[in-house]
Order: structure tokens, then sequence, then C-alpha cells
């Protein structure tokens, strides 16, 4: 998908407002384990999606930002945020592109997941002892 100058830019202000989030995932992770932390992800999905097409929309979103800190955001950032995860080019997020976008914007997570992928592809686990 390509992206102009207002796509990068909105990204960007929007990036700026959940970097806290960047430091918040990992504890989350660390607190719940990974299938606790993927069901906080889905619960948060639900909360933000509209609840007639089961997706986020920009709508949706714009009507939650400020239950979620993003008050501030004008239009456009929350537009940025809805194309940065926007995967199959539909306008809106999916629970699974939703999932994926909280990971990407912890890259904290994300470079502890890799370690495990690599873990696990170096050590594969023959019987039910090691779990990645």
């Amino acid at each position: 998908m390509a992206t102009d100058g207002k796509d990068i830019h909105s990204s960007s202000a929007a990036a700026s407002v959940v970097v806290g989030f960047e430091d918040y995932l990992p504890w989350m992770a660390e607190r719940l384990g990974e299938e606790g932390l993927m069901e906080e992800l889905c619960k948060g999905f639900q909360l933000l999606m509209d609840q007639r097409s089961g997706l986020i929309t920009f709508q949706s979103l714009k009507r939650n930002a400020a239950a979620l800190g993003l008050g501030q955001l004008g239009d456009e950032e929350l537009m940025g945020m809805v194309r940065e995860g926007d995967v199959d080019g539909d306008g809106a997020l999916d629970q699974m592109e939703f999932c994926v976008l909280m990971l990407r914007l912890s890259p904290q997570l994300m470079d502890d997941y890799s370690q495990k992928l690599l873990l696990g592809e170096a050590f594969p686990a023959d019987d039910h002892h090691y779990h990645i």
C-alpha cells in the first residue's frame, strides 16, 4: 500500500501519542502470558469495533478515542492509525489486523517474540515438556 506524506505524518502523530503503549504492552505480556495478552487485545478490539460491521472503522475509533486517551487526535491522525493497520485495504481493521498493529507498536515485544521463534526453530520441541 502506497503512502503519501499525509499518511506518514498522521501515523507519526498517532504513534507519538501511544508511545507509552510501547512500554505497557510488554509489561502486560509478562504479567498475563501470551494467551492472556491475546485475550486482552481481543477485549480491546471488542471495545473499539463497530457493533454492526464487527470491524474497527474510522467512525468507531473516533467515537472511542477519548476513552483510550487519544481524544486530542484529529481526524487525519485517526485515519492514519486505521490505514497503518489496514492490511487488506478495506478501510477498516478486523481483529487480526488490530492485534498485529498493537504488536507492531511495541518493538520490545516483537523482539522478544522473534527471539522465541528463533529458539523454537533452533530447538524444536519433540515432546510436550517444552513450549515456546
